[in-house]
């Protein structure tokens, strides 16, 4: 009776959601393993955790050009 009721309830959100259900357990996993590795991280380590996450990173080159404009001035 578990069993049924909880795949109507998958069934229903995943066309709520208008994802697949393998598609929502995949990001379920995806998300239980990221809290676990954080949980071995330090203090000051979760706090800097994801911080450049909506950041663009520049290419190596790019950098390189700004330190080099940078240490002529």
């Amino acid at each position: 009776m578990n069993k049924k009721l909880t795949l109507n309830f998958a069934h229903k959100y995943a066309e709520k959601t208008r994802q697949s259900i393998s598609t929502i357990v995949e990001k379920y996993f995806k998300r239980l393993k990221e809290t676990n590795d954080r949980q071995y991280l330090s203090k000051e380590a979760e706090e800097l955790y994801g911080i450049l996450e909506k950041e663009v990173i520049p290419d190596k080159n790019e950098m390189r050009k700004i330190f080099y404009e940078k240490s002529i001035i």
